[in-house]
């Protein structure tokens, strides 16, 4: 993974996010968010769903590398709301 652009403290875990990102907004929320296909639901906190919202958006224009990189990063940080969200 690349240097990370942002750092956060959450639940007394350091996470290390290699996005450029706007994470303000929802600053704390966790929310739930439905696999597309099962609407099978996952809880993320508001820096996951970035993420989450960034891999969608990468596939969609097909930048398969961006989302590879999110992709590993949500096995690394997230591996059970990946397995829900996203395998």
């Amino acid at each position: 993974m690349t240097k990370p652009l942002h750092v956060i403290n959450y639940e007394g875990k350091q996470y290390r996010i290699p996005f450029d990102l706007d994470l303000g907004i929802d600053n704390g929320k966790v929310i739930d968010v439905p696999n597309r296909f099962s609407g099978e639901k996952a809880s993320l906190p508001w820096f996951a769903v970035a993420v989450y919202d960034l891999i969608m958006g990468a596939e969609q224009f097909e930048d398969y590398s961006t989302m590879q990189q999110g992709l590993d990063w949500f096995r690394q940080y997230f591996p059970k709301e990946y397995m829900t969200l996203l395998d």
